[in-house]
C-alpha cells in the first residue's frame, strides 16, 4: 500500500492528512496516511495570547482515528530524499519510516533578535510550553505587584500579536492578580519601526491606535532595544524601563525542519514550492503552512498565518493523495485575503484584500474574532462521517468563495 507521510501535527499538517484520508476513501481506494507530530495534541497558537493557556490545544487522535490516519508522535532528525525515509526520534527510540510521498507541515518559530540578555531573561507566547511557562510568571508577578519592577510589562514588537498581546495582557493581569492591579499596571510596547502594526498597512491604524490608548498602553516606536536583564529594559536612546517582564513577539522564522532538504531557502528559511505545492527540486516531497514559500495568486506569496496554513494543509493533502493515487492535481491558490486583529476591550479590526481596508470594527468585529478563534480554526468534531464531510475541500463554503474570488 502507498504510504503518505506527513510531518507537523499544527493547522497545515492536521488539515492535510483529513483531507488525504477523505480523498481516498472518497474515491475508494487504499493509502496508507501517517501523520508525525512533536506530542498529541494540535496547540490553537493564533490564540496563546489570550488568558488561561492551559485550555488551548485539543487531543489530535479523536480526529484522526475515525478516518484512518496513524499518529506517531515524535521529531524528525533525517530526511534521506533518495531512500524515501525518515528518522524519528520517538519517546521509544529511533524510528525509520518510509515514505512514497512526503509533505512537510512543521510551521515556524518566533525569531528572537540577538539582543543581550533576552534569551535569559525574556519571556514568549510562541508555542504551548512558552505560553504556559509566561503564564505562570504573570500568576507570579501580578500577586506581589509591590515589588520593583512587578507591574510594568513589556512587550518587544508591534505587530499582529504584540497587539493583540498588549491589549489583552490588563485581563489576563486581572484574572491572576486582580482588578486594582489590572488598573495599575504599567504595559508599554516598543518597535523599532516608526508605526505601530508596520505590516499590516496604513487603512486600519487609526483604529489600533485609538485601542491602545485607550488600553493605556505606552509605546516607544522608531525604538531599539540595547540590552535586558533581571530588573530591567535598557533602550538605545538610553532610557531604562524597569520590569520583570519582557516578551518578545516580533519575527518568524521557518521551522528548522526544511534545513534537512538540499534546496535554497528564502530569507525566513521557507521551501520553495511550485502551484502544486511541490518542493522545488524535490521528488515526491510537498510542504504547506509556514515553511513553505507559496504563491496564492499571480503576484502574492502567503504570509505565515492560520489562515494560510488551513488551505495550503488541505491543498497539499489533496495534491499529494491524488499524486499517489493517480488522479489530477489542482494549483493551491487562495487569493481572498481578511485580517481580524483582537483589540481587547475595544474590540477587533477586520480588514478585507490586500490593502486591508477596514471592513468592522468594535464590538462587531470582536463577535468574529471570536468564531474565529473559538470555532472556525478548531478540527472538526462529530464521528467518521462528520470528519470526512468536513474534509471534502469541494463542499466547504470558504474554498469555494476563495476560488470564485
Amino acid at each position: 500500500m502507498q504510504h503518505l507521510v506527513i510531518v507537523g501535527g499544527g493547522f497545515a499538517g492536521l488539515w492535510a492528512a483529513l483531507v488525504a484520508a477523505r480523498e481516498a476513501i472518497h474515491h475508494g481506494r487504499e493509502l496508507n496516511v501517517t501523520l508525525v507530530s512533536r506530542d498529541s495534541f494540535l496547540t490553537l497558537r493564533p490564540r496563546l495570547y489570550e488568558r488561561d493557556p492551559e485550555s488551548l490545544r485539543t487531543a489530535l487522535l479523536p480526529v484522526l482515528q475515525p478516518v484512518g490516519v496513524n499518529l506517531m508522535v515524535g521529531t524528525v532528525v533525517q530526511i534521506d530524499s533518495h531512500a524515501k525515509s525518515l528518522e524519528i526520534a520517538t519517546p521509544e527510540g529511533a524510528r525509520l519510516l518510509r515514505y512514497d510521498r512526503l509533505i512537510l507541515a512543521t510551521g515556524s518559530r518566533l525569531k528572537t533578535p540577538d539582543i543581550p540578555g533576552l534569551a535569559e531573561h525574556g519571556w514568549s507566547i510562541d508555542d504551548y510550553e512558552a505560553a504556559i511557562d509566561f503564564d505562570a510568571h504573570l500568576r507570579d508577578v501580578t500577586r506581589t505587584s509591590e515589588a520593583p519592577g512587578h507591574n510594568c510589562f513589556v512587550v518587544l514588537g508591534a505587530g499582529f500579536t504584540g497587539i493583540e498581546l498588549a491589549t489583552e495582557l490588563r485581563s489576563r493581569i486581572e484574572a491572576h492578580g486582580g482588578s486594582e492591579t489590572a488598573a495599575g499596571a504599567r504595559v508599554v510596547m516598543i518597535d523599532r519601526n516608526d508605526a505601530v502594526g508596520a505590516t499590516l498597512g496604513a487603512n486600519p491604524r487609526p483604529v489600533i491606535e485609538d485601542a491602545l490608548k485607550n488600553a493605556r498602553i505606552e509605546t516607544r516606536l522608531g525604538a531599539t532595544v540595547r540590552a535586558v536583564d533581571e530588573q530591567a529594559v535598557h533602550l538605545g536612546s538610553g532610557e531604562r524601563i524597569e520590569t520583570r517582564s519582557v516578551i518578545s513577539t516580533a519575527g518568524l522564522q521557518a521551522s528548522p525542519l526544511a534545513g534537512l532538504l538540499p534546496v535554497e531557502r528564502d530569507e525566513v528559511g521557507r521551501l520553495p514550492t511550485d502551484a502544486m505545492l511541490r518542493v522545488e527540486g524535490m521528488n515526491g516531497v510537498y510542504a504547506a503552512g509556514d515553511i513553505a514559500r507559496a504563491y496564492v495568486d499571480e503576484q502574492n506569496l502567503a504570509p505565515m498565518s492560520c489562515q494560510h496554513a488551513l488551505f495550503m494543509g488541505r491543498a497539499a493533502g489533496f495534491n499529494a493523495s491524488h499524486d499517489l493515487l493517480g488522479l489530477p492535481l489542482r494549483p493551491y491558490r487562495q487569493p481572498q485575503y481578511v485580517t481580524c486583529l483582537d483589540l481587547g476591550a475595544s474590540g477587533a479590526v477586520f480588514t478585507r484584500g490586500w490593502e486591508r481596508e477596514v471592513a468592522m470594527t468594535g464590538d462587531e468585529a470582536k463577535k468574529l474574532k471570536r468564531y474565529i478563534n473559538c470555532e472556525r480554526i478548531y478540527p472538526p468534531q462529530g464521528d467518521r462521517a462528520a470528519i470526512l464531510a468536513a474534509a471534502d475541500i469541494d463542499a466547504r463554503e470558504d474554498i469555494k468563495s476563495a476560488k470564485a474570488s
